[in-house]
């Protein structure tokens, strides 16, 4: 539109390369280059083939992320979706083994799932005074404690009848089935972030839930929904991860909670609600994945690996806030 200068001023921000480049999801890019450039140095066997059959182990947390990162876009947490996949891959197996054919089974654990993440968004909605932390704290133990029952002293269970689990675990060429599941399911949650009226509440609750309410937007039922996806994304999780290992025992979906976050933060997406873009974070997941696998190959202590995964999400915590800081100074410098 024209200003009283006569000059025509956009609408819309003016979207530069620099811009984007600069932005936290450009800067997320250049580093999977990189990293991926500074795998295939270190690593001889670091190729595209080897990353793709290697893939399938972290593809299962990944799935974890996106409703995660919805989770987190309201300034909300969820601990328990470890415990989630845990109770989810053995109830997979357990109706496996019983007999029952392989859509029932898949049927069975999403439910499960979904029942979990029913449970934490019922009882989140229900003590808006308690810290979801607290609350998911304690599912966390209570569903992983009815796993550890379920899968008695032995405390594991394997797959009798694998048939079905396999053929989800398949391959087109060299490209597993799981990893276009991944990407549908990025693309799905990241349109409806940015781009429908569900995204847009997910942000104005994570900006001020009290102002969102008054605004007319159903805060308890975004939060119920957002808490039954991740329950559900948590039995697809474990499907996926029981047709890699075809098992499950006490400590499955251990840590993933935490990767999960970890992945989203790196992201950009603020944990203390309505800041942060999906793209940020499916970019962060598989640049921690393609670290892992380069890592891996050169047979580097776990724990190394973890400690450098640290040291990254340290970083990406520390640096928006370094920004601001200097940024300040400039502008008090300025008008000095």
């Amino acid at each position: 539109m024209a200003g009283k200068s006569g000059r025509t001023i956009s609408a819309t921000p003016e979207k530069t390369l620099k811009k984007a480049l600069l932005s936290w999801e450009g800067m997320l890019f250049v580093l999977f280059i990189a990293i991926n450039i500074l795998c295939k140095s270190i690593s001889p066997v670091y190729t595209l083939t080897n990353v793709l059959r290697e893939m399938p182990k972290y593809l299962t947390e990944i799935f974890l992320l996106f409703p995660m990162a919805y989770i987190l876009l309201m300034g909300e947490i969820d601990i328990s979706v470890g415990s989630t996949v845990c109770l989810s891959g053995t109830v997979a197996c357990l109706a496996s083994n019983a007999g029952v054919p392989f859509v029932g089974v898949v049927l069975i654990t999403l439910a499960a799932g979904t029942a979990c993440g029913m449970v934490n968004g019922f009882l989140t909605v229900k003590f808006r005074e308690l810290p979801t932390m607290i609350i998911t704290l304690g599912t966390q133990i209570v569903f992983r404690g009815i796993a550890e029952i379920a899968l008695g002293d032995g405390g594991s269970v394997s797959l009798s009848n694998p048939e079905g689990f396999r053929a989800i675990s398949g391959k087109l060429g060299p490209v597993p089935y799981m990893f276009f599941v991944v990407i549908a399911a990025a693309i799905v949650f990241t349109v409806i972030a940015e781009r429908r009226v569900f995204g847009r509440n997910l942000y104005a609750i994570g900006s001020n839930s009290r102002t969102a309410f008054y605004s007319g937007i159903k805060v308890n039922r975004t939060l119920f929904t957002a808490y039954s996806v991740l329950g559900f994304f948590a039995g697809v999780s474990a499907l996926f991860l029981t047709s890699v290992t075809y098992s499950a025992n006490t400590t499955t979906g251990t840590g993933f909670e935490m990767d999960a976050i970890a992945m989203a933060v790196f992201g950009g997406i603020s944990t203390s609600g309505g800041k942060g873009k999906l793209l940020g974070g499916i970019i962060s997941a598989f640049t921690i994945t393609c670290l892992r696998v380069g890592l891996g190959q050169i047979n580097m202590n776990p724990q190394v690996i973890l400690i450098i995964l640290g040291a990254l999400l340290i970083c990406a915590v520390l640096l928006p806030n370094i920004s601001q800081s200097l940024s300040e100074k400039k502008k008090k410098a300025s008008r000095a």
